[in-house]
């Protein structure tokens, strides 16, 4: 028992170590205050060029490409330099990186943080989804979703990222990826180890509980 609760604290926790095997970013309190510090306005200026996939508002129309609509400022600016580090894997964003320095990366990303976020429709989520949103499943040590990204899928903690409204052919894509390990840029392999223990059905059913809007 002691040992899986060691686990589940590991795999929650804020990362503020440095973590060669997965990104080159570590969260020190000069990092935090940098990406804080981006130029919203310069942000809005790069973001024009980020439109035709990711949406004039953030929003994305174009298949297992997320919104970065009200995502963290933070997480999104750790994804923009795991990019350009090659330590996250995408032909497209590879290409679009290139020309970003950092202080583009932290300008972005607060101007991506600044947009609403899509909310989506309400739905009726499958019991299992809640269950393992609210409880998660303590017999393959799968912490709660809500204890790491929120009680409202808002995102916390630096690099855990806002669900809510995300689009779920993104989610599931992710969280595959994760799954198979060809996505590795999660520090502590945080979601690998919870992905691989995650049914591929239970993914999809995840990916329409944070796409819509639980009913209360």
């Amino acid at each position: 028992m002691m040992n899986k609760i060691i686990l589940f604290l590991m795999l929650c926790m804020p990362v503020v170590v440095y973590a060669e095997a997965s990104s080159t970013i570590a969260w020190t309190p000069e990092t935090l205050n940098f990406v804080k510090h981006g130029n919203a306005v310069k942000g809005k200026a790069l973001a024009q060029s980020c439109t035709g996939c990711h949406g004039e508002q953030g929003l994305s129309a174009m298949p297992e490409t997320p919104s970065l609509a009200g995502q963290l400022a933070t997480y999104t600016y750790k994804q923009l330099r795991d990019y350009a580090n090659n330590l996250r894997s995408n032909p497209t964003m590879s290409a679009m990186v290139q020309g970003l320095n950092a202080q583009d990366s932290a300008d972005l990303a607060v101007w991506f943080s600044t947009l609403p976020a899509s909310l989506g429709a309400t739905s009726n989520p499958t019991p299992n989804a809640e269950k393992l949103v609210q409880q998660g499943d303590g017999k393959r040590i799968i912490p709660p979703c809500a204890v790491c990204h929120g009680a409202n899928g808002q995102g916390e903690k630096m690099d855990i990222p806002a669900l809510t409204g995300q689009r779920g052919d993104y989610l599931i894509k992710t969280l595959l990826d994760y799954k198979s390990g060809q996505r590795h840029n999660d520090v502590y392999s945080r979601m690998r180890v919870i992905a691989q223990q995650l049914k591929e059905s239970e993914i999809n059913e995840l990916a329409k509980y944070y796409q819509h809007t639980p009913k209360p």
